[in-house]
């Protein structure tokens, strides 16, 4: 699994010029899913999501979880985070998941987050095209591969 996290004042993801979820503070996460990830890589991501320690204490120091700032997520799935450009100009996405793998684990990994954090979190539409909108604090992005945890 990869995701791009962003600390964020604000998201949201707009579908079929609908807004479909919006948070204020918090996370967006962008999360990519390939044929081998499996529910190990799920708990461990979420856990280090809603541990990670990137917002501001009251010294304007990174101390503070997203707990801490009774922060909010939305979760969007991106298949493109596991493109490969090694041959020619155009993508290939052969590390990608198929839809009948990616779907449960992408929506295990959403119902494993609202675990950890304690409260619902907000999605768009698996495979959908979505606009995101955000507003990036910080800028405070961070990219975690499970098959590179150490």
């Amino acid at each position: 699994m990869r995701a791009v996290i962003q600390r964020v004042s604000e998201a949201s993801v707009t579908i079929a010029g609908s807004v479909k979820s919006k948070i204020g503070i918090g996370f967006l996460i962008l999360l990519g899913i390939e044929e081998e990830d499996e529910q190990e890589d799920i708990a461990w991501l979420s856990n280090k999501i809603s541990r990670m320690r990137v917002f501001s204490d009251a010294k304007g120091k990174m101390n503070l979880s997203i707990a801490e700032v009774n922060g909010e997520a939305l979760v969007v799935s991106q298949f493109t985070l596991h493109a490969s450009i090694k041959k020619g100009n155009r993508p290939g996405y052969s590390k990608a998941a198929r839809p009948e793998i990616a779907v449960p684990l992408y929506e295990a990994f959403v119902k494993q987050l609202e675990a950890d954090l304690g409260k619902p979190v907000s999605t768009g539409i698996f495979g959908a095209d979505m606009k995101v909108q955000l507003l990036n604090d910080g800028p405070v992005t961070l990219c975690i591969d499970t098959k590179n945890k150490e």
